[in-house]
């Protein structure tokens, strides 16, 4: 699939509120939100630690179809009743 809107780039800033088992969470300033990633996704010269800041660029996300995916719904209920 395509998205059908072009990219709209925002640079953003935010604070590291945790580093553990190979993810790090992230507070975006603002109130505008946080995201978990893994480290692999983050370019640093420094030991991650938390309450440092990151920036980053972003883009909207677009939602690409109405159809639900149900191969990642069933494994995401699967998980739920464990």
């Amino acid at each position: 699939m395509h998205m059908k809107y072009g990219d709209k780039i925002i640079y953003m800033e935010g604070i590291i509120t945790e580093v553990k088992d190979g993810a790090v969470e992230i507070d975006f300033k603002g109130r505008l939100g946080h995201i978990k990633v893994p480290m692999r996704m983050l370019i640093t010269d420094y030991p991650l630690e938390v309450g440092q800041e990151i920036g980053l660029n972003m883009s909207y996300l677009e939602v690409l179809s109405p159809e639900i995916n149900e191969k990642y719904r069933s494994n995401l209920d699967r998980q739920k009743n464990r």
